[in-house]
C-alpha cells in the first residue's frame, strides 16, 4: 500500500524518539557502577522520565493545537536525543536527574502533534495511516537498548552522546521538510476544549480505561518479562531477547491492526485485541521452555494489536483538538499506566512476582464488554 511521504518522515522521527525513551533501563546498570546509584534512585529516575515523557504530553498536545507549529514534532528527537544519551557524563545523581527530565521534554512534545498530522495526512486510511506512525515508534522502542548499550561498548560509558546524533540530524531533517498541523475551519476553532470534552465524556472514558488497562500490561511486560524468565531459569540474553520478541510482534500485529479496522472498525479490533491477549498471556505463565516463549510473543502480538486504533478512535471524537486527545490516549494513559508499575514491584516482593502478573493480565477480562459500547465501523 502506498503511504504519503509526510507519515514515512514522521514514523522516522517516531523511531528515534522511541528508541531514546528505551534508553533508561540500559543506562543503569553502567550508571550503577560509576555514580553507586541506590534502587530507589534508579525506581526516581524511572518515575521522573514517565512524569516529564508522558503525563506531560496533554499540555503539548493542547500547546500544540493552539499554536499550530511544526516545532513541537521536529525539535523532538534532537532535544530527546541529546539530552538522554548525555547520561553518561552525568556527574551526580542530581544532574542525572535533570537530564532526564529534559530528554523527556522532547518525548512530550513529539508523540501528540506526531499523531495529529498523521491522521490529518492519512485522511483516507486513518487505521493504516497511524499504524505505520506507531509501529515505527514502537521498532525503535525494542531497538532502544541495543543501539545505546553498543555505543558505551564501542566509545565508552563518557562519549555515549554520540549516539544522539541521528536524533539531531532528524530533527534538521523535520524542520525543512516535516509537515505542519493544517489550519482548521473558523466555525470550528471557537470550539473549546472543555465542551468538547464533556460533550463526548462517557465515550472517552470508557475509551481511556480501556488505553489505561492495556498500557499497565504493556509497562508491566517490558518491565518485568526479563526478570521473570531469569527466575525461571532463562539467561539473561534469553530474558532480553523474549521482550524483543514480545515488542516487535506487536509492532507487527498493530499495523495490521490499523489495516483491519479501516476495513471492519476500530470497535472490533479491540475487542479481538483483549479476547485473544488474556489466554495466551496465561498460557505463558503456566507454561515452560519454548512453548512459553512462543505464547509470550503471541500475547504480546495480540496485546498491541489496537494500538494505533486506540488513537484514531479518540481523534475521530474530537477532531478539533487531535493532539490533545492523542496526548490523553499515547501519553497520559501511558503515565498512569507507568506509575503502577512501582505497585507491582511492592506487591511483588509480598506476593510473588508471577501472582501478582497474573492479576494484570486478569485486569484486561473485563475490558471487552465496555469495548462493545465503543463507536463503529466509520469512526476509525
Amino acid at each position: 500500500m502506498n503511504i504519503h511521504k509526510s507519515i514515512l518522515r514522521l514514523s522516522a522521527g517516531h523511531f528515534l524518539i522511541d528508541a531514546y525513551a528505551s534508553m533508561l533501563g540500559a543506562f543503569l546498570p553502567f550508571l550503577h557502577d560509576k555514580l553507586n546509584l541506590s534502587l530507589s534512585q534508579a525506581g526516581i529516575l524511572g518515575g521522573a522520565l514517565v512524569f516529564s515523557s508522558s503525563l506531560m504530553q496533554p499540555l503539548y498536545g493542547y500547546l500544540a493545537d493552539r499554536l499550530r507549529h511544526k516545532a513541537f514534532a521536529a525539535l523532538g528527537p534532537a532535544v530527546a536525543g541529546v539530552f538522554i544519551c548525555s547520561m553518561g557524563m552525568a556527574p551526580s545523581f542530581s544532574s542525572l536527574l535533570l537530564l532526564v527530565i529534559l530528554g523527556g521534554v522532547g518525548i512530550a512534545s513529539f508523540h501528540p502533534q506526531g499523531a495529529a498530522v498523521t491522521a490529518q495526512v492519512g485522511t483516507r486510511r486513518h487505521g493504516y495511516s497511524m499504524a505505520v506512525f506507531i509501529t515505527g515508534g514502537m521498532v525503535g522502542y525494542s531497538i532502544g537498548p541495543v543501539y545505546i548499550t553498543s555505543v558505551i561498548t564501542l566509545a565508552g560509558l563518557e562519549n555515549s552522546y554520540w549516539a544522539a546524533v541521528p536524533g539531531v540530524l532528524m530533527s534538521a531533517y523535520l524542520l525543512v521538510y516535516g509537515p505542519s498541523l493544517q489550519k482548521v475551519e473558523e466555525q470550528v476553532r471557537p470550539i473549546r476544549l472543555r465542551e468538547r470534552l464533556m460533550e463526548k465524556r462517557r465515550l472517552l472514558l470508557i475509551h481511556y480505561s480501556l488505553v489505561v488497562v492495556r498500557s499497565i500490561n504493556h509497562l508491566v511486560f517490558v518491565a518485568f518479562l526479563p526478570l521473570y524468565l531469569t527466575m525461571r531459569g532463562h539467561s539473561k540474553m534469553e530474558g532480553a531477547l523474549s521482550l524483543t520478541l514480545f515488542l516487535l510482534a506487536g509492532a507487527i500485529s498493530g499495523l495490521w491492526g490499523g489495516i483491519l479496522a479501516d476495513r471492519l472498525g476500530g470497535k472490533l479490533v479491540i475487542a479481538v485485541s483483549l479476547i485473544g491477549y488474556v489466554p495466551f498471556a496465561l498460557g505463558f505463565l503456566l507454561t515452560t521452555g519454548p512453548v512459553s516463549i512462543v505464547l509470550c510473543t503471541l500475547a504480546g502480538a495480540f496485546l498491541l494489536f489496537s494500538n494505533p486504533v486506540n488513537v484514531v478512535m479518540a481523534q475521530r471524537l474530537i477532531p478539533e483538538f487531535a493532539s490533545t486527545v492523542s496526548a490523553l490516549m499515547m501519553g497520559f494513559a501511558w503515565g498512569v499506566g507507568g506509575f503502577i508499575i512501582v505497585l507491582v514491584g511492592f506487591l511483588s516482593d509480598i506476593f510473588g512476582l508471577q501472582t501478582i502478573l497474573l492479576g494484570v493480565i486478569l485486569l484486561c477480562s473485563p475490558g471487552v464488554l465496555p469495548a462493545f459500547l465503543l463507536p463503529s465501523g466509520s469512526e476509525t
